[in-house]
């Protein structure tokens, strides 16, 4: 559901499942990690080929899942990602950018969550947490294979980095 603003909001008593980087690769470690999300979040570079949406409709068969496009995502069907957007989960205020370099730090949200670096981050700074899940693709460097999870509840909003057992 949306608000009058636009921004998409959800009730979840689930955890959030957070993915960024996969660059046309989705193994299936990644998947097992994040069944029983009630919502996933892909923060960009799904991949740059034509068969890489196939990325989010498999994600998707585990829960709806909302994207933001990333500097490869060149593909004709990454067109129709926005490259920043806005949610309200459980009254927590989540934006998403796949490159924090982008973000404007005047944004109203408690969080932004974001990909493109492959390293993951769980930090909070000055009142917002700055969550960052890794690259779950191919490996960049010498950097682990990473997802993350949310929990956003009426007393905290809390972040996992989660390695992916390979």
């Amino acid at each position: 559901m949306k608000d009058e603003a636009g921004t998409e909001r959800f009730e979840l008593d689930a955890p959030i499942g957070v993915i960024a980087d996969t660059h046309g690769t989705l193994r299936d470690e990644a998947l097992a990690m994040l069944e029983g999300c009630g919502l996933i979040l892909h923060l960009g570079d799904v991949g740059s080929r034509d068969r890489d949406a196939a990325i989010l409709e498999r994600l998707g068969e585990l829960a709806p899942v909302l994207a933001v496009r990333g500097n490869v995502d060149t593909a004709d069907w990454a067109e129709r990602l926005p490259w920043h957007r806005d949610l309200t989960v459980n009254g927590w205020r989540l934006h998403l950018v796949h490159d924090i370099a982008d973000f404007d730090g005047a944004t109203a949200c408690d969080a932004a969550l974001h990909g493109h670096s492959h390293k993951a981050r769980n930090e909070w700074r000055d009142g917002r947490l700055l969550f960052n899940p890794g690259g779950a693709g191919r490996r960049r460097f010498t950097l682990p294979l990473t997802l993350g999870k949310l929990w956003a509840d009426a007393s905290a909003l809390r972040g996992a980095i989660l390695h992916l057992p390979l």
